[in-house]
């Protein structure tokens, strides 16, 4: 859930790629009806106290399921010490989980890739020295002239929708997150190609009445090298037809898909803190997950 759950989409996103078996990023108390003890549980809360998480992985230890649990402690982390079939893979704390994602999916990433279900990587040394640089380039710190302090400015005063391909769609739904969360903002995630069968409808440009809130709203449409040539047609289309002046291309540069997502992850995340540094927001504060937690917590 939240901030411990964007792994297992990042995961599901490489193994439809490249991967030796499919990735299911499940995000509920319940499992699905369909799994069976063929399945591997990789059970991840950062906290290790996440309620649905513990719930579902206490099902599949009772129904006899191999178990990986990814915590820093909590009471998941715990299930490791009194049950055989549960493996811990721990993490350092003392951060929010959504700030901890490199410490989260790293682990799962070579997990993974121990295990056969991904590909080995390739020049990993050079790609984390690539980000390095990537994240310095983006710090709204260092001054770059139109770079993220630009873009966040622009945003202030309008809602955000955020556009691209199925492969990044675990970037989207990330990024619409992190300005949720960090920003306090509402923002919107569209998926292309399905987005076209649909939602771009409502964009206007050709002529039809648009969504009286277009005008209101900016697009963040995100790419990478590695788009279909079909995909890539389609946001060409949209790019000349979308009916809203406010639209910025982010392309996640990188040799692979793995970097292609960090990449666009390091700028939602300079984004989303900088846009909430403008707004006057405390980027670490979530007050209502906090007081629906304390509210769920007196129910019971």
């Amino acid at each position: 859930m939240g901030g411990s759950a964007a792994g297992g989409s990042f995961l599901s996103a490489l193994a439809d790629q490249g991967g030796a078996v499919p990735i299911i990023s499940h995000a509920d108390a319940e499992l699905p009806h369909w799994v069976t003890q063929d399945w591997l549980v990789l059970a991840t809360s950062y906290s290790g106290n996440t309620a649905e998480t513990l719930h579902a992985s206490r099902a599949a230890i009772a129904n006899g399921f191999t178990v990986v649990v990814l915590a820093t402690g909590g009471e998941l982390a715990g299930l490791a010490e009194t049950h055989e079939q549960v493996h811990l893979l721990g993490a350092p704390g003392g951060q929010p989980p959504r700030s901890a994602f490199g410490h989260i999916f790293g682990r799962q990433v070579a997990l993974l890739r121990a295990l056969g279900f991904l590909p080995p990587g390739h020049d990993t040394e050079g790609m984390l020295l690539r980000l390095r640089a990537a994240s310095s380039l983006h710090d709204p710190r260092a001054g770059q002239e139109g770079g993220v302090e630009a873009l966040a400015e622009a945003l202030l005063d309008r809602s955000v929708a955020l556009l691209g391909p199925t492969e990044l769609a675990p970037a989207l739904t990330r990024f619409k997150n992190q300005i949720n969360e960090n920003a306090g903002r509402f923002a919107r995630v569209g998926v292309v190609p399905e987005m076209n069968h649909n939602e771009v409808v409502a964009w206007g440009g050709t002529g039809e009445v648009a969504d009286p809130t277009v005008a209101d709203q900016a697009v963040l449409l995100l790419t990478w090298g590695g788009v279909q040539a079909d995909v890539r047609t389609r946001t060409t289309w949209m790019v000349h037809h979308l009916d809203t002046e406010a639209a910025w291309h982010l392309v996640g540069e990188g040799e692979s898909l793995l970097e292609a997502l960090l990449y666009h992850c390091i700028v939602m995340d300079w984004l989303s803190v900088t846009l909430a540094v403008l707004a006057g927001k405390d980027p670490t504060s979530i007050g209502p997950i906090a007081s629906l937690k304390a509210y769920l917590a007196e129910q019971k």
